[in-house]
């Protein structure tokens, strides 16, 4: 039956809660972090390194609530260049244990390592000869005496006031996938370029964008030479319409800029009269084409300008604008 609520909500007796579920699970993590400095150790190294030298994918499976976390890390694995996928051990124990092969390993996720369900997924690995890595906190349960790897989770209590409801435990299960997949990355060398390929969609792939993707080339880049009278360089800023100039030396090198802002600050001093050298802002704020995305769009935001000019060996490249990294998404 649902428990429908009969009253109003106390406030402050809500926060409360929060603030004890919270401490809880901050007192799993520690009990997670000390067992990592100790006896967890050694079994997570040798869980990464397993992982690490199949020539397959990463299988994870569990039922219920664990079940959800094992999807969870089976997608985070994925995304940081670990092969993987879930599969739900009762669709296994018909038919679905065909998707698994020789050359996979498999992380199966149980908090009491008693889950009946798992059994057939248990002797498919053991009669195969497949790795078997198991997160539990049941270190001497049957899915435990099974395993190639137990990864022996610390019996914090539950953050659920009865002790039922699967809170602590399910974050713990999480933490230590997400342990798994990060240790997996580094050792694999997975870089932002890789991370991009996995994830081109959204506010996170146009994150991962390199700015020589997005950046404007060739007769577009607005440039003038050392020497250039202020007239030819407002009528430069005025065609390529990004609200500045870049300023070259005679090896080509990059000198400085010329923006609106300068136009307006010496605006009645004889400007159009004057060389770009007498006006330009030096040591102008630069990337290169390799930049992330997001990178540019941090110092567009903290240096208060709307464009960058991008420079390989001191030499003008390109040009962005933050309309630029706005149309990708990026913000």
């Amino acid at each position: 039956m649902h428990a429908g609520l009969k009253k109003p909500v106390d406030r402050n007796a809500a926060i409360a809660s929060a603030l004890r579920t919270v401490e809880a699970e901050q007192s799993g993590l520690a009990a997670l972090k000390s067992a990592l400095e100790d006896g967890l150790s050694a079994p997570f190294a040798d869980a990464v390194e397993v992982l690490s030298q199949i020539r397959g994918r990463v299988i994870v499976t569990g039922v219920g609530k664990s079940g959800h976390i094992g999807s969870k890390i089976a997608a985070t694995l994925a995304s940081t260049g670990t092969p993987s996928f879930f599969v739900h051990p009762a669709e296994a124990n018909h038919g679905d244990l065909g998707m698994i092969a020789k050359d996979d390993a498999i992380v199966a996720v149980s908090w009491s390592g008693e889950t009946f369900e798992l059994k057939g997924i248990v002797a498919y690995a053991r009669r195969f000869s497949i790795p078997l890595i198991a997160i539990t906190a049941g270190g001497a349960s049957t899915l435990a005496r099974e395993a190639t790897v137990v990864l022996a989770l610390p019996r914090a209590p539950e953050a659920c006031p009865h002790g039922l409801a699967p809170t602590t435990s399910t974050m713990l299960q999480l933490v230590i996938g997400d342990a798994l997949a990060v240790a997996l990355l580094e050792a694999r060398g997975f870089t932002p370029e890789h991370f991009r390929t996995f994830h081109p969609g959204g506010q996170l792939g146009a994150s991962l964008t390199q700015i020589r993707d997005v950046m404007h080339v060739g007769d577009r880049v607005p440039l003038v030479a050392s020497g250039t009278s202020m007239a030819e360089a407002v009528v430069q800023i005025s065609q390529k319409g990004f609200g500045c100039v870049a300023v070259t030396g005679a090896d080509g090198r990059l000198e400085g800029i010329i923006t609106d802002g300068d136009l307006r600050r010496n605006l009645g001093d004889g400007l159009l009269g004057r060389t770009v050298d007498e006006v330009m802002t030096r040591s102008p704020k630069t990337v290169d084409p390799d930049t992330l995305a997001a990178t540019a769009l941090q110092i567009v935001n903290s240096s208060a300008i709307t464009t960058l000019m991008v420079v390989e060996a001191g030499r003008p490249v390109g040009i962005v604008h933050l309309h630029d990294l706005l149309r990708i998404g990026v913000a």
